[in-house]
């Protein structure tokens, strides 16, 4: 089958109702979202395990496509909820990560010789914030971060986490407070 301009211009939901019968059309949703997932779990990940997460989260949204809830025309939190339980196997990943970038102040994605993607992966993250990451909750890790770096909404938060509106505003300002206080202690010593 050829992918016509006309499917590639389908919202998400009729795109995956549609993969139900012609599985090669769930290939325009990786197209349309795979590379900002990508960026995302690069933020969270490091380069060397984005790729096998982003592969992961398509793979399980592929398989589990006919549960999707067409009534929702964008399938971005859907996928950043998988992605985020993909994440959550590897909490030790993310964890190493911080850890080594507090160490070393240098974000892996910096280092000479990996690929840049859009230059977002230069993230100015300083040793600071990612003690102050580091030190959340997992659960309001998750949801400070599909707000700020995933560039969700309220809505689409607890859509990706199945958890209620007022979860995801409780845990994004324990979070956001919690910040504040790590990143003014750091200024103050």
């Amino acid at each position: 089958m050829t992918i016509t301009r006309e499917v590639i211009e389908t919202d998400d939901a009729t795109l995956i109702g549609r993969s139900l019968n012609e599985p090669e059309v769930f290939a325009v949703l990786f197209d349309r979202h795979a590379p900002l997932l990508h960026r995302y779990v690069t933020r969270r990940l490091g380069p060397s395990e984005a790729e096998d997460v982003v592969a992961d989260t398509f793979l399980a949204a592929f398989q589990h496509r006919s549960d999707y809830d067409r009534g929702r025309s964008d399938a971005r939190p859907w996928l950043y909820g998988i992605a985020s339980n993909v994440i959550g196997k590897r909490r030790r990943a993310e964890t190493n990560l911080y850890r080594a970038y507090i160490r070393s102040g240098v974000h892996p994605a910096e280092i000479p010789g990996l690929q840049v993607e859009d230059g977002v992966n230069t993230l100015a993250v300083n040793r600071p914030l990612a003690r102050a990451l580091l030190a959340l909750t997992p659960a309001d890790r998750d949801v400070l971060l599909l707000v700020a770096w995933a560039e969700l909404s309220y809505q689409e938060v607890a859509d990706a986490l199945s958890i209620p509106p007022g979860t995801v505003a409780s845990r994004l300002n324990r979070a956001r407070l919690q910040i504040r206080h790590a990143l003014n202690r750091e200024e103050q010593e």
